[in-house]
């Protein structure tokens, strides 16, 4: 056979090749309907302001093959608003995503969606992902979990703290990387190492309060709860404006037996920032335990009003208001619920 004669079969054969696999592709990757394609904004403002429908176009938006990670990641946060099997489906989907970022925002989302002692479950096996930032998001997931809601988990979980703790101390001294160490050592319950890591964080950033509260859990863990109130109260009176002391002053109280004084901390820190739902949220429960239900039920009311979306407050108003037997009230929040995501689980549980 002539020299070029070969040549032209070899190419006919690669175009053949490359037409097939064309073909296959297109066969293959799902089509998605225009719709769809231009529904993603108007999907994204649904889930967040928890309107009718809002779980089926949020599933259907992440549902698509053609989404870019950006609008991904955004959509991921909205939905543990929206828990179902599906949400939890394309949450874990989500956990395989081929970018890093995706992977990250589905362990957030994870995190929302399922209940500590069954996380490990779907979160573990990401503890050897190819990405070390994948890896630490995953452990972070999973810091404070105990033994048993770990279990096959626990072993592969401290390899990975260590392994976190080592480029920790590799990496040029910083506030954040004091700050990560300590929560590491806190979790591992290495409590004269959390307190020297904490101190090197206050050093650096004397104003860094995630970690002043630290300190204070810290030194509560180790007997020393005149100090742990000591310095909240030094922190307090240079800073009484600060909603995060107030909060975390309440929380303290609380941990302490002192409900009832804590109910002022967690009012004051709603009262310096209305908008925080996490605030209201700790000051509602708190209420309810001292039975105040009135008081309680309004501040979930406040919650649901400016935040329609958020299920956990909208969830416990249910409970409350059948606790006292205001079924009216129930049914109007039970049907929004069924209209915004009519696979929600407390639909399922008869609430």
């Amino acid at each position: 056979m002539p020299q070029s004669r070969r040549y032209l079969l070899i190419s006919l054969c690669v175009l053949f090749a490359v037409a097939l696999a064309w073909f296959f592709l297109r066969s293959t990757t799902p089509v998605v309907p225009e719709a769809i394609k231009h529904g993603y904004s108007e999907a994204l403002a649904q889930a967040r302001a928890g309107q009718p429908g809002a779980a089926r176009v949020l599933y259907q938006q992440l549902g698509r093959p053609d989404l870019s990670a950006k609008r991904r990641i955004w959509l991921l946060a909205e939905l543990p608003n929206y828990p179902s099997p599906q949400a939890l489906k394309l949450a874990g989907t989500d956990l395989q995503n081929t970018s890093v970022d995706v992977r990250i925002a589905a362990i957030k989302s994870v995190v929302g969606l399922v209940p500590g002692g069954q996380r490990s479950l779907l979160l573990g096996p990401l503890l050897d992902d190819s990405e070390q930032t994948v890896r630490f998001a995953a452990v972070n997931a999973l810091l404070g979990l105990s033994p048993d809601d770990l279990g096959l988990y626990f072993a592969p979980l401290q390899q990975a703290i260590d392994a976190w703790e080592q480029v920790l101390k590799d990496e040029p001294e910083s506030a954040n990387t004091h700050y990560q160490l300590a929560r590491l050592y806190l979790h591992n319950a290495e409590l004269k190492e959390a307190q020297l890591a904490l101190e090197g964080t206050l050093q650096l950033e004397p104003g860094n309060l995630p970690a002043l509260v630290m300190q204070i859990e810290v030194l509560d863990k180790q007997g020393q709860s005149d100090a742990a109130r000591q310095l909240l109260a030094k922190q307090l009176k240079a800073q009484p404006d600060s909603a995060y002391l107030q909060h975390a002053l309440g929380l303290w109280l609380l941990h302490h037996g002192q409900s009832e004084f804590a109910v002022l901390g967690l009012s004051k820190a709603v009262e310096l920032e209305p908008d925080n739902k996490e605030y209201r949220y700790d000051l509602a429960t708190t209420l309810h335990s001292e039975e105040e239900l009135e008081a309680a039920q309004k501040q979930l009311q406040e919650i649901v009003q400016r935040h329609p979306a958020d299920r956990k407050a909208r969830v416990l108003l249910i409970n409350y208001w059948t606790e006292s037997g205001q079924l009216q009230n129930v049914q109007i929040l039970l049907a929004q619920l069924e209209q915004m995501n009519p696979d929600d689980p407390a639909l399922q549980q008869g609430l």
